[in-house]
């Protein structure tokens, strides 16, 4: 019986083989080469938009404008116009404090008078002050609507601009109060300087 001998393993080409497997093993974990590499290459670029993502909506809710001041600021010209409005009405029927300064200029010149005068000096001073003080107070008022309605209509064209546009109704009481101011002043400078009617002379007989 004929026995084969066994086969022989060359020292060299074990060698070889080893060195060739230890070569395909850099091979693949080397970066970049294989798909978990690159996976792990493009995970930094997904993370690094995330956090640029969030600043742009972080910025974005901080240039919204705050509710609570717009309204603030709303209410106070809203308030302002309705003040001018106001005024203008007073100035056209008149104040109590109008008429309390007409009361004291008449008491004035009863007392200016009681000693003796003149007719006409007595018209002047009992009427004619006293009518002349009641255009006054309400001229005063009649500017003060003016001046405070010309105000609000102005004041976004000042300072700041602002986010959202003064409302409509704001402007159309502000109008109507600049517009009453300006009829108020024309009544009071005809009745100050008796353009509408003029002073009674001392001749006008009592019954006329």
């Amino acid at each position: 019986m004929n026995t084969t001998p066994a086969k022989t393993t060359n020292p060299d080409e074990t060698a070889a083989a080893q060195d060739a497997a230890t070569k395909d093993t850099e091979t693949k974990d080397a970066p970049g080469t294989s798909s978990g590499a690159g996976d792990s290459a493009t995970a930094p670029d997904d993370l690094s938009t995330q956090p640029e993502g969030d600043a742009d909506g972080i910025a974005d809710e901080d240039l919204e404008p705050d509710p609570f001041e717009t309204a603030r600021h709303g209410v106070g010209a809203g308030a302002a116009a309705v003040v001018s409005a106001a005024l203008g009405v007073v100035a056209l029927t008149g104040a109590w404090s109008g008429r309390v300064a007409a009361e004291r200029e008449t008491l004035i010149g009863q007392i200016k008078t009681s000693g003796g005068g003149s007719a006409a000096q007595q018209i002047s001073e009992i009427y004619g002050d006293a009518w002349h003080t009641t255009a006054l107070v309400n001229g005063i008022f009649a500017v003060l609507a003016l001046l405070v309605g010309v105000v609000v209509l102005v004041r976004p064209a000042f300072g700041a601009p602002a986010d959202r546009p003064q409302p409509a109704w704001v402007r159309a009481v502000a109008l109507a109060g600049v517009a009453l101011g300006v009829l108020g002043v024309l009544i009071s400078a005809g009745m100050y300087f008796d353009l509408f009617a003029s002073l009674p002379s001392a001749g006008t007989p009592a019954g006329g």
